[in-house]
Formats: C-alpha cells, structure tokens, sequence
C-alpha cells in the first residue's frame, strides 16, 4: 500500500528570541505513517506536542531534524527541506487543515468562504455554490444565514463552517485539529459521518480529538505523542 504521510524521527524546538535565545524543546523522534483511507488520531495530554506535530505536516511549523513525507502527484515529497512555494502548492492541490477556529476574510459571505477552495482550484462559481450549500445544510447552517458573513456567527456557527470548509475539497490529506470541540450532538455525529466519507474514498487523514467517544468512533489508529515528549 503506497504510504500519503510518512513521518521519521521529526524533531521541533523552539527559540525564544525574545528571552536572551532560550530553547523549547517541544518532540523529537516522531515517526508515524499514514495510508490511505486511514484516520490516525494523535493522543495525550495538553502541551505535549499534538497541535506541533500536526503544524509540521502541514507545513507551518520546520522540523528541526527528521522527515515529514508527503505524498503529493504520485511522489514523496519531504516538507522539511521543501521551498515554501512547492509547500504552498502541496496545501493547494494535497492537503487539506480543518482548525478550530475560522479565520475568514470580513464581509465575504458564508457560501463563498466555504465555497473558495473549490474556485480556486478551477470550478465553477455555481458548482462550487451547489457543493457549499449541500455541506452547509448538513452541518445544520440556516440557507437564511449563507449570506452573512461568518463572523457574525455564534461559536459554535463558526466552526461548523469550519468543518465544511475544510471537507468540501477532494484532497488525499485531510488535518483535522479538534474539529467537534463546539459542536452538540447531532453536529458531532455528522462529523463522524464526514470523516467516514472521506475514508471510504481513499483520503488519509490525521486528527486530534479530546473527546474520547468520537476518538473511538473515527480512528483506524492512535498515536500516543507522550513518547515524542522532548525532555528540556
């Protein structure tokens, strides 16, 4: 089976520059793969390192040391020594991140923030609308909300935007960072069905959920990251 993520021996420390150079050590000697189809779930206590260890897959965070592979148009491409450009092209076509929080442009509606994605990559602004609203009704969004601006929008709103922005595109790798933690019930559970979608169709995907009925519910595996723990 072709491996999307393959994660060898990564190591993070951060500088702070602004305290005389002190350095964090954060995790080293991460090493994990994902396969298609696949949910692994990152576990252990606050601060031990999983939002850093998902940043880094991503891109946002350079490993020290290691390797963070990414499968991308058929090659093992390794984030840690890509150019940010071939990295911006890796989110673009490959990768896919579902924070917590929704950071959106101000006064852009709520069906073209979900929607985006999908026109930058070629489709058509109808299609791409069609797709959007289908998500959105889902994940219990009024129609009568979709032109508003998500900002506007409760906690929990916003992060069910969230949710359909970050499932609306086909990309083989899917981050998800806590994507249920404002969500009631009845929204839990469509994420649940969201993720099952997305395994079914080959994506691989990497998650960190506190919560521990949906961990169990999604996870095909899960990584304990306290043995990644960074002693200062």
């Amino acid at each position: 089976m072709t491996v999307m993520i393959d994660v060898t021996d990564a190591q993070k420390t951060f500088t702070m520059h602004l305290q005389g150079g002190i350095e964090l050590p954060v995790v080293r000697g991460v090493t994990f793969h994902v396969n298609p189809g696949e949910c692994v779930v990152l576990s252990g206590p606050s601060g031990a390192g999983k939002s850093s260890i998902l940043k880094m897959i991503f891109g946002n965070y350079r490993c020290d040391s290691g390797r963070i592979g990414i499968r991308h148009r058929g090659a093992l491409i390794d984030l840690a020594t890509a150019e940010p450009r071939q990295i911006l092209n890796i989110r673009r076509s490959t990768i896919g991140y579902v924070s917590q929080f929704l950071r959106a442009v101000p006064r852009v509606a709520t069906i073209d923030v979900v929607a985006e994605p999908l026109i930058v990559n070629g489709m058509s602004r109808a299609e791409a609308q069609q797709r959007a609203g289908s998500l959105l009704h889902r994940l219990n969004i009024p129609e009568r909300l979709w032109q508003l601006p998500p900002a506007t929008f409760s906690g929990g709103e916003q992060q069910r935007v969230n949710i359909a922005r970050g499932f609306i595109s086909d990309l083989p790798i899917l981050l998800l960072d806590e994507p249920t933690a404002s969500l009631d019930a009845a929204n839990r559970a469509v994420v649940v069905e969201l993720v099952a979608e997305k395994k079914r169709g080959g994506v691989a995907m990497v998650a960190i959920v506190h919560d521990d009925e949906i961990r169990h519910l999604i996870a095909d595996r899960i990584v304990d990251v306290t043995s990644f723990a960074a002693a200062a």
